[in-house]
């Protein structure tokens, strides 16, 4: 999708529906939250802000400035003083920033060029870095020209390693109804050592 999409939805995005399915990420990668955080394609900080009090700094990133608005918003109304904002697009430029761990929830289905991205996120990390994907599973119904339609672990795994990283585990850990395009979909979390 792109990013004029996401820019026009943004005050539409806290659906009930988002909300519920953020918490349950939220729930899933909470073991894995410490440190210097990125939460890249944050949109509007549904999934990282309840944790940041677990880490030592959190930077949401978003190319959408309207999503990031409204994550700044949270921000101020729950006084955190580790999290900051900040308007980037790793596809095109990618700022100068580090962390220890960083997290992409539902955000891989979007960016065509999944190497580049995935490479350019390996280069910020430090050794024994960590890279948290979740995203939706491989799913044959869907068909969009702008989204994948989920991703086999099999040939994730094999690209995580082909960039470098030296563990990936991926593992399917939550089935809902009509999720992904109104179909159907398991979401996996993919923890990538570098």
């Amino acid at each position: 999708m792109s990013k004029n999409i996401f820019e026009n939805m943004a005050h539409m995005y806290d659906t009930p529906e988002r909300k519920q399915l953020a918490q349950i990420i939220t729930n899933k990668i909470k073991p894995e939250f410490y440190g210097k955080v990125i939460d890249y394609g944050c949109g509007t900080g549904l999934v990282s802000l309840p944790l940041a009090n677990q880490a030592e700094h959190l930077l949401l990133i978003d190319p959408a400035e309207n999503m990031l608005a409204l994550a700044q918003q949270k921000i101020n109304q729950q006084q955190l003083t580790n999290v900051h904002v900040l308007p980037a697009d790793f596809t095109e430029e990618v700022p100068e920033v580090t962390a220890d761990l960083i997290m992409m929830s539902l955000v891989l289905l979007h960016i065509p060029d999944t190497k580049k991205i995935l490479t350019e996120l390996f280069k910020l990390l430090p050794d024994k870095g960590k890279l948290l994907i979740v995203d939706f599973a491989k799913n044959p119904l869907i068909n969009h020209p702008k989204v994948h339609n989920g991703f086999s672990a099999t040939e994730l795994t094999d690209l995580l390693e082909t960039i470098g990283f030296s563990q990936v585990t991926i593992q399917n850990f939550y089935h809902g109804e009509k999720i992904f395009m109104n179909q159907d979909a398991d979401l996996f979390l993919a923890t990538c050592i570098k």
